[in-house]
């Protein structure tokens, strides 16, 4: 009896053999590249929202595949030291392009497309309010971004119709909206959470860490982060050595038809249902921070993530820089606090706590605080107080200064330690 799911699984195998190779790219100067796996080309309007971070279907990758995706840009210079990694790696990526940064940066955009990654959209001016935006203001964003990149490039075919919505914050009034457009909307798998004020360290330990809890996936990116530019040799790195493949994604086109593939392969694996809000912080960026004359905060070594044992053997024209630490500072060991003690507040050896105080007139207290005169109030009896003595009593010796408040510290007890 012939196993048809059996067939149907070879068939869809060949189908992406066909579409690309399998194996890393021979990439020159680089043998220990990850490369490109293979290219999936895929029909927008099909499958017209991806991302199982907000859609119940994402794009229909195998086990241990990745797809690369990068927004907000393009910004120099770190648009183009992500452009340097993912070409010593021989990598391609999905760009979300602003509007506004492309009619700023216009060379920049040329370079992504030159270097042939796939170019999407990412609105004109990134405004984080898409959630509550009529259709027109929709439009006036979408359809002003996507003009200003053509504008760039000179041809607007060479826009892949693939846009992600600013901070995520989806609508239904923006997913309508796009579907009109033949847009497909491009949600994400997993953040590195690269927008917030974390190390390149930090960014690549959540990019690994989120990629092998799901084990394939597109992870969102921003190439206007400069801990992000540190951190994406060590994510490509790491994703080498874990047997993890590179997915590029490219429209289909009458010269490169669609990938075959089954329903079943869109399916996202870990569904929430869409929801207006998003469950991670927004990010802070608007158009304008981007655009404005940057203010850099004093290098430190530690917040880009960078590795001190090993500066000395990396060579001088690796990217990234590479700072010097004197080794007296790199290898200076944490502050600990000495145990609390008397002398540390200034106390003598001979004082002993505060246990005496007279409001009317200062005494000096006795020698033993067995000598004292105790006062108790005896039970059953009213307005009478009585008195129990010891052997000896302390007789009370004025003190100068006598009627002023005060708290006298009596000295220490015979035999006391």
């Amino acid at each position: 009896m012939v196993d048809f799911r059996a067939l149907s699984a070879v068939a869809v195998l060949f189908a992406l053999v066909a579409a690309g190779p399998v194996h890393a790219a021979d990439c020159p100067g680089n043998p220990n590249a990850i490369g490109t796996s293979r290219t999936l080309y895929i029909d927008s309007i099909e499958h017209i929202r991806l991302g199982m971070m907000q859609y119940p279907e994402s794009l229909p990758l195998a086990d241990h595949e990745v797809v690369l995706t990068f927004d907000d840009g393009p910004l120099p210079p770190h648009t183009g030291h992500v452009l340097q990694t993912l070409a010593s790696e021989c990598v391609k990526a999905t760009f979300f392009l602003i509007g506004r940064m492309a009619k700023t940066y216009p060379e920049w955009v040329r370079k992504v497309h030159e270097a042939g990654h796939t170019i999407g959209t990412h609105s004109q001016n990134h405004p984080l309010r898409f959630n509550h935006m009529t259709t027109e203001q929709i439009d006036q964003e979408v359809e002003g971004g996507i003009t200003s990149v053509a504008a760039a490039l000179g041809d607007r075919n060479e826009i892949a119709p693939f846009f992600r919505i600013p901070g995520l914050l989806r609508s239904d009034t923006v997913e309508h909206y796009l579907a009109s457009k033949s847009l497909m909307a491009w949600s994400a798998d997993f953040p590195a959470d690269d927008w917030r004020r974390i190390s390149s360290k930090e960014i690549a330990a959540r990019a690994l860490r989120r990629i092998e809890a799901r084990g394939r996936g597109m992870l969102l990116l921003h190439d206007i982060k400069p801990a992000t530019a540190v951190a994406l040799p060590i994510i490509l790195h790491e994703l080498k050595k874990r047997g993890y493949h590179i997915v590029h994604v490219v429209p289909a086109s009458a010269e490169h038809p669609k990938t075959v593939t089954r329903i079943a392969d869109w399916a996202s694996r870990k569904h929430k249902a869409p929801s207006s809000t998003v469950a991670w912080p927004l990010p802070s960026l608007t158009i304008e921070t981007l655009l404005a004359e940057p203010t850099l905060p004093v290098p430190d070594p530690q917040n880009l993530g960078l590795d001190l044992a090993g500066m000395s053997q990396r060579p001088a024209s690796s990217w990234p820089p590479v700072a010097t630490v004197p080794s007296d500072v790199a290898n200076a060991r944490a502050p600990t606090l000495p145990v609390p003690e008397l002398k540390t507040f200034g106390i003598g050896r001979n004082a002993v706590p505060i246990f005496a105080v007279s409001v009317q007139k200062r005494y000096a207290v006795g020698r033993s605080a067995s000598h004292h005169r105790v006062a108790t109030r005896a039970p059953q009896q009213s307005g009478k107080v009585a008195t129990s003595h010891h052997r000896r009593r302390a007789t009370p010796r004025p003190v100068a200064n006598a009627g002023t408040p005060h708290v006298h510290v009596a000295r220490k007890p015979p035999g006391a330690p």
